[in-house]
């Protein structure tokens, strides 16, 4: 008879092994991606909990509310890379979820610098203009939409 430990380990074993295979494989790839999904979340739940200066809610405050978009903007990354995966497998390739990967990360990375901007972490000027430069960008495709 299998114990109550054993089932519950036995479940997520099946569960992380069922993921792995999903996402092509448990690699720095997709290690790094979480990795800067965590810190981006973290970051900007940091900024709008601790310094109330966040630039997605009225006053800089939390927002449950956004938290929970952001989450969902991850998971809809994430469902990106399954696709990315199965394109690689149609394709007889394996850059396709490797490039997606990296994708992410570098526009997860991009906010984290934001979010540390923000904070008031002192930032190197280049920096600072090139975030400055991405910014207008993003309002301007914002606003053609």
């Amino acid at each position: 008879m299998i114990g109550a430990k054993e089932g519950l380990c036995t479940i997520i074993g099946l569960l992380g092994g069922a993921a792995s295979w999903a996402f092509g494989g448990w690699d720095t790839a997709i290690t790094a991606l979480v990795i800067c999904m965590a810190v981006d979340f973290l970051s900007g739940s940091i900024v709008a909990l601790v310094f109330r200066k966040s630039k997605k809610t009225t006053g800089g405050a939390y927002d449950p509310a956004f938290g929970l978009k952001g989450l969902g903007k991850k998971c809809m990354m994430l469902l990106f890379v399954l696709v990315a995966v199965q394109i690689d497998h149609l394709l007889g390739t394996d850059y396709v979820r490797n490039a997606v990967c990296i994708g992410f990360c570098t526009n997860e990375i991009l906010s984290i610098v934001q979010n540390l901007g923000i904070a008031g972490v002192p930032l190197p000027k280049a920096v600072v203009k090139s975030l400055d430069q991405l910014s207008n960008q993003e309002a301007k495709s914002q606003n053609q939409n």
